[in-house]
């Protein structure tokens, strides 16, 4: 039985929320992030793996501040240290957009040292481990500037080589899989996007339409016992009712709050000589917790915010709140007494209030060369309540108007 860790989409470098810690002065969320893959990497450890696979995204970009990289090798240190084989897929977070440039995990190919296998182009890797050979295809991410330099490609649209991306990383991953030895496990390890694959909240905005796609046929190939992917940020697995199983672990945080509902964590899996089973292992997570509440007239709206919060465990939480201003009052909230109320929070996003549009009446046309009387009448035409007192309400008008310019003329 071969065991390792499948993990993806670390995103060091996600500081969208949170503060600086006084005790590290480290953003707390990359202090989330690290906490996560720590609790992985210990995860591991302590089930002495075989292997350690992690499938893309290491950092939010291709430029990671220093601090950044020092955490992430502080990590994958502890994998050297145990004696277990680290295996790095590039991720698009990881490969820079400028052709020739160093992506961002280079470093750890680059070490004197064995336990680093990092797969920046496509390959067959043979890791032999404690319990055996195992076969792995790396595939990456499929870097779109390599086709478009190409003269054969030059005058293609964009979608046209996003399709074609799509198609050759098909054929690649096919050819691999003819050379393998069916005897000896094998895995596909890739960053791709799958089409029935289910994205998180900001993912849709940023991934749908710009990515190549690939079918889960286009996976699911002899001899490959495992499909670990990376890329997709929630936990799935595309191919429940075959093998061998697809699975995206998701990635190790939540990144926003479109993340705010699904569990996070990694995967452990085990290669038998007939059988490959997968266990889903949830990491220690920050709470993202957002409370909308359409508040009732009549009552005060500061105190029904405090009730809603009431509900929840405010501790060490990110906390975004929503609430309805009721269509015939005014905006309340007492925002210092809500501030009050989520001291133990541990970052407010916002404390927003929503309003219906109020929907404004047109007015007709009105002109300057009107005299009183039309003006008057064209603005009760869009009086509806007034269309039966309209002639009375002319005529008195009017009286009032003419008294007006009398007193103007005697003063």
């Amino acid at each position: 039985m071969i065991t390792f860790i499948h993990t993806a989409d670390i995103h060091f470098g996600i500081e969208n929320y949170g503060k600086i810690d006084p005790q590290t002065g480290i953003h707390s969320r990359l202090l989330d992030f690290q906490r996560a893959l720590n609790f992985c990497i210990d995860t591991a450890i302590e089930k002495e793996v075989d292997f350690f696979l992690f499938c893309g995204d290491a950092y939010k970009t291709t430029n990671p501040t220093p601090t950044q990289q020092k955490l992430l090798f502080n990590c994958f240190l502890k994998l050297y240290k145990a004696n277990i084989p680290v295996v790095i897929v590039i991720g698009n977070h990881d490969n820079p957009v400028s052709f020739g440039k160093a992506h961002s995990l280079d470093v750890f190919g680059e070490l004197p040292i064995d336990g680093f296998h990092v797969i920046s182009k496509p390959k067959i890797i043979n890791l032999k481990t404690k319990n055996g050979s195992i076969q792995i295809v790396g595939i990456p991410w499929p870097a779109r500037n390599n086709i478009s330099l190409s003269d054969a490609h030059i005058v293609k649209s964009y979608k046209d080589i996003t399709d074609y991306i799509g198609k050759a990383v098909g054929s690649i991953i096919n050819d691999f899989a003819q050379k393998l030895d069916p005897k000896t496990p094998s895995i596909l390890a890739a960053h791709l996007t799958v089409s029935s694959g289910l994205f998180s909240g900001s993912e849709k905005r940023a991934i749908y339409g710009n990515d190549p796609i690939l079918l889960p046929s286009q996976l699911t190939i002899k001899p490959f016992d495992y499909v670990a992917l990376g890329h997709l940020h929630r936990y799935q697995n595309l191919n429940k009712n075959g093998y061998p199983a697809i699975i995206y672990p998701g990635s190790i945080e939540r990144i926003d709050f479109g993340e705010r509902k699904e569990e996070k964590g990694f995967c452990l899996v085990k290669i038998g000589a007939e059988k490959t089973s997968h266990e889903f292992i949830k990491t220690p997570t920050r709470k993202f917790i957002q409370v909308e509440i359409k508040l009732k007239e009549h009552k005060d709206q500061t105190t029904q915010i405090i009730e809603e919060l009431e509900k929840h465990e405010l501790e060490g939480a990110i906390i975004k709140i929503l609430y309805h201003v009721p269509k015939n009052e005014k905006d309340k909230v007492d925002l210092q007494i809500i501030q009050q109320n989520c001291a133990k929070a541990m970052h407010i996003v916002g404390i927003i209030p929503i309003r219906k549009n109020i929907v404004r009446e047109r007015r007709t046309d009105l002109k300057v060369s009107m005299d009183f009387s039309k003006l008057l009448g064209a603005y009760l035409d869009t009086k509806p309540e007034l269309k039966n007192r309209k002639k009375d309400l002319i005529e008195k008008a009017l009286v009032l108007f003419e008294e007006s310019k009398l007193n103007q003329k005697e003063s």
